[in-house]
């Protein structure tokens, strides 16, 4: 869409500073609310240290994985890092690198699991609003009324009405870290918070894949992110009822 914009002898790359405006909102929003809640603020810092290292290795990770086949044909594949980025490989190393840091810390994870999740969700918003002014992760050919047409996309296909499918992402990335910030604001089981998001960013990243038409993998009539999708949700739920059922106890 409008990916490069010019300030005389500036660039902005505008997937890139979304993505930045995201991680920074997301990083003053869990400090605002772990300085209520009492928690260490070393601790929320290496918390997106950890996100940041590990979510790009899963990302890039993930990314290898479901392109085996590609990279057999073409090793060079490997170390050209323009693209090739897959958000829920990021989303699960971003976990793992804060679980293992926090455990090292010994801190109880779970506190920080609910304190992180609504802002991770807030920060994708941010990041699919790059994706947009990029024109990768684009919708399908569409003749209906919401569309978006990209003239100059080094990703999605020019002059063709496209589902938005970027925006209708961020729309949903942003509204359940609004419901996320309410629910952490009544709820009373620890990690619950974080159940949340995986049941919510799962059902709607399952969804939204039906609009896409980018290639992202597939395995029968599944993309690989609804595969994904199946194992995170039922993460999500398999977490919120033992903590609640431990809770009732």
């Amino acid at each position: 869409m409008f990916n490069d914009i010019h300030l005389g002898p500036i660039t902005l790359h505008m997937y890139g500073l979304m993505i930045a405006i995201g991680f920074i909102s997301a990083l003053f929003i869990a400090l605002w609310r772990g300085k209520k809640k009492g928690f260490s603020e070393d601790t929320i810092y290496g918390i997106f240290y950890c996100a940041i290292i590990g979510g790009l290795l899963g990302c890039r990770l993930l990314f290898y994985i479901v392109e085996i086949p590609a990279i057999i044909k073409n090793p060079s594949i490997l170390w050209d890092f323009r693209n090739g980025y897959v958000v829920y490989g990021g989303i699960i190393g971003g976990i793992v690198a804060s679980f293992i840091y926090i455990k090292r810390r010994k801190e109880n994870f779970l506190d920080y699991f609910d304190l992180v999740m609504p802002e991770v969700s807030i920060a994708q918003g941010f990041g699919r609003i790059g994706c947009f002014c990029a024109g990768c992760c684009y919708g399908a050919q569409t003749d209906g009324p919401l569309r978006v047409v990209f003239t100059h996309s080094d990703f999605a296909p020019n002059n063709v009405p496209l589902i938005p499918t970027q925006l209708m992402s961020s729309a949903g990335d942003f509204i359940f870290g609004a419901i996320l910030l309410f629910y952490a604001s009544k709820n009373k089981v620890t990690g619950r918070v974080g159940a949340m998001y995986l049941m919510l960013y799962g059902v709607g990243r399952f969804a939204i894949e039906f609009f896409r038409d980018d290639y992202r993998g597939s395995v029968g009539i599944f993309s690989t992110s609804q595969i994904i999708s199946f194992g995170i949700v039922s993460a999500g739920v398999i977490l919120y009822t033992v903590l609640t059922k431990k809770a009732a106890k």
